[in-house]
């Protein structure tokens, strides 16, 4: 498969200079920061060490990665407030919606731990059913099956809770669908977007998104300790903030205290800000909104479907589902009919080549400013069979 080519200003070594060192696979779990979000970076501390606040004008800058959020996920950008991680993002769903004993949460029994928890302890603390879906096989892939998601809704479904690209298997759930669904019955959806902003296109609008939380470490090749979260307008009243001085309506004015929350999701920001994270994040938002969703996405394709054609061939199985590029993602996982997945891990990382285990099958997720040549490396130094 013929990969678009990346801009003639683009050179990928200079982006990431890992690429000068290693043969990286794991962007689905903390990926190499670009150059630009450690650029920025570097400004704030080197401000911050010599000019502290007088010329940094920091959360002005802020305002830029906000902006740059919402254009990536098609949401008006009083929509978007700053979390930690995408933990954060979804225990304010957990928290503080106004649960009643007897509603119920439809979610997936294969998700990451980050979206389960929050909704067991909602379980725990509210009386409210938590439902999960179990993973299906279907041509040796394996698929969370809308029918059965959709099957498990009863009455009382207050809330699905799904991930875009499920992070073991690199399944593609069908937001769009799954939205439909959701709002033609009135149910809340909810998505963990960490294994898709930043590789896969993402639209709350057409998607019918009600809330959505994504670290930036991934797929965004932003810092850790930084993540985006989105709210739908219309909902701002409906899901009670964590409290802090500044997501009040005067939050600068320290005398006198009006106890009402700010009108957009700057209301969810309780406190100051991870302000070398935002700016890190912003560089990486810049450089993708640069070369465009579209060409990240067509040159990641490529890569994963390289590399799912050479695995086949070299006797590896295929677990990711890839029938159709609807249901791939940037994560192929995979297994071999002889080899144990650690040592195999192992002996990659002493050649300088990082996958992954996960669910002791192997994972490898490329990004789109790779080339064939690294894929091809790979693939010849995995074990034949």
């Amino acid at each position: 498969m013929n990969l678009p080519p990346l801009p003639d200003t683009f050179i990928p070594s200079q982006e990431f200079p890992s690429l000068n060192h290693w043969a990286f696979f794991n962007h689905s779990g903390v990926s190499p920061v670009s150059r630009r979000a450690a650029d920025a970076i570097r400004r704030y501390l080197d401000q911050s060490q010599h000019d502290a606040y007088m010329t940094g004008k920091w959360y002005k800058q802020a305002e830029t990665t906000r902006a740059a959020a919402a254009k990536l996920l098609n949401a008006d950008v009083t929509e978007i407030a700053f979390v930690k991680n995408t933990s954060e993002g979804l225990s304010f769903i957990a928290n503080g919606l106004s649960w009643k004993p007897g509603d119920e949460i439809v979610s997936a029994r294969v998700e990451y731990p980050a979206n389960v928890y929050p909704w067991m302890d909602a379980a725990e603390r509210h009386g409210v059913k938590h439902i999960m879906v179990s993973e299906r096989v279907r041509n040796g892939a394996g698929r969370i099956e809308i029918e059965d998601l959709f099957a498990a809704v009863t009455p009382r479904t207050r809330l699905i809770a799904i991930s875009h690209v499920e992070y073991a298997s690199g399944y593609r759930n069908d937001l769009a669908a799954i939205g439909r669904f959701c709002r033609e019955r009135g149910i809340l959806f909810c998505v963990d977007a960490i294994q898709s902003v930043g590789v896969l296109p993402v639209d709350v609008k057409a998607m019918q998104i009600d809330f959505l939380s994504a670290g930036g470490h991934k797929w965004m090749l932003g810092p850790e300790g930084i993540g985006i979260f989105f709210c739908r307008r219309e909902l701002f009243s409906e899901v009670r903030p964590e409290v802090g001085w500044m997501n009040v309506v005067h939050y600068q004015d320290f005398t006198h205290h009006d106890f009402r929350f700010r009108e957009d999701a700057r209301r969810f920001e309780c406190g100051g800000y991870n302000l070398a994270g935002v700016l890190g994040l912003g560089g990486s938002l810049e450089m993708l909104h640069d070369l465009g969703p579209d060409l990240i996405w067509r040159r990641a394709y490529g890569l994963t479907s390289m590399l799912t054609d050479g695995l086949r061939a070299k006797g590896y199985h295929v677990y990711s589902p890839r029938e159709t590029e609807e249901e791939s993602s940037g994560i192929v996982s995979f297994t071999s009919p002889l080899h144990a997945p650690d040592p195999i891990v192992k002996s990659l990382e002493e050649q300088k080549i990082i996958i992954t285990k996960r669910e002791e099958r192997l994972r490898a997720a490329p990004h789109f400013y790779q080339g064939p040549e690294q894929i091809q490396r790979l693939l010849d130094a995995l074990p034949a069979h």
